[in-house]
C-alpha cells in the first residue's frame, strides 16, 4: 500500500519641616524594620496540553513513515492497531479538527462510505480512537456496521460504511433501546446493488448497499415501508 501522501515611578518630593525657633521635639526611636515577607514560590506553569491538530499531525507522519513505535507516543494502542489497517492510500489533504476530531480527506480517489479518508478523535496529548473508510467485503458486513453504529450514536462510525445521505437520514430518529425491536431479514438483490432489511412492529427498514468485493461496498440510501 503506498502511503505517499503546518509607573513609570513618579518621584516623591521631600517636604522640609520648619522648626520657626520651636524646640526640637525629642527623637523618636526608629521602629524595628518589619521582615520582609519570604518570597512565595513560582507555582509550576501547567504545561498546556498540544493543540488537536498537532496530535493528529503526529500520528499521521508516523503512520506515513511506517513508525509503530513513533505512532504509540502520541496514540492508544488500539487507535494505532486501527490506523497500520488502513486499506486505502493515504488520503492527501487535512481538513481540520472540529470538537477534537481532526480528519483527513482524499482528493484524488474515490473510497465507500461518506468519511472519506481518516478521523482521529484528540483527548489531551493522545489520539484515543482512529475512525476510517473501510474496505467491506459483503453487502451485509456494511449494513450490519452502519446499524451498529446508529446504536451507539456514533456519526463518524456510521460514515465509515455510509454515505452522507444514508447516514443523515438514519441519524434523523434516535435509536430507543427500549423501542421497537429490529430484526435483520437479510440482503437480497436489486436491480443495481443489495437492499439489506430489518423489520420492526409497525414497518421495515432497507438499507441500499452498492459497491463491489474488489472495491468495497457501503450503504448509500435508506427507505422506510409501513405496514
Amino acid at each position: 500500500m503506498s502511503r505517499r501522501l503546518v509607573l513609570g515611578g513618579a518621584v516623591l518630593a521631600a517636604t522640609a519641616t520648619l522648626t520657626l525657633g520651636l524646640p526640637a521635639a525629642p527623637a523618636l526611636a526608629a521602629a524595628p524594620a518589619l521582615a520582609a515577607a519570604p518570597a512565595l514560590a513560582t507555582a509550576p506553569a501547567l504545561a498546556a496540553a498540544p493543540a488537536p491538530g498537532k496530535v493528529a499531525g503526529e500520528l499521521f507522519r508516523a503512520w506515513l513513515a511506517g513508525d509503530r513505535a513513533a505512532a504509540a507516543g502520541v496514540a492508544t494502542p488500539a487507535a494505532v492497531r486501527t490506523i497500520f489497517g488502513y486499506a486505502y492510500r493515504a488520503p492527501d489533504r487535512f481538513d481540520g479538527c472540529s470538537r477534537g476530531v481532526c480528519r483527513y480527506v482524499h482528493t484524488s480517489v474515490r473510497v465507500p462510505g461518506g468519511l472519506n479518508g481518516i478521523a482521529m478523535a484528540v483527548t489531551g496529548s493522545k489520539v484515543t480512537k482512529v475512525y476510517l473508510s473501510r474496505h467491506v467485503v459483503r453487502p451485509s458486513a456494511a449494513a450490519g456496521h452502519l446499524f451498529a453504529a446508529w446504536k451507539r450514536g456514533d456519526r463518524y462510525a456510521a460514515l465509515e460504511v455510509g454515505a452522507e445521505d444514508a447516514v443523515r437520514t438514519l441519524f434523523r430518529v434516535r435509536y430507543d433501546p427500549r423501542g421497537v425491536t429490529h430484526h435483520f431479514q437479510g440482503c437480497a438483490k436489486e436491480p443495481k446493488g443489495y437492499a439489506c432489511a430489518w423489520s420492526y412492529e409497525g414497518g421495515a427498514m432497507f438499507m441500499h448497499v452498492r459497491g463491489s468485493t474488489a472495491r468495497g461496498y457501503d450503504v448509500r440510501s435508506i427507505t422506510y415501508t409501513a405496514d
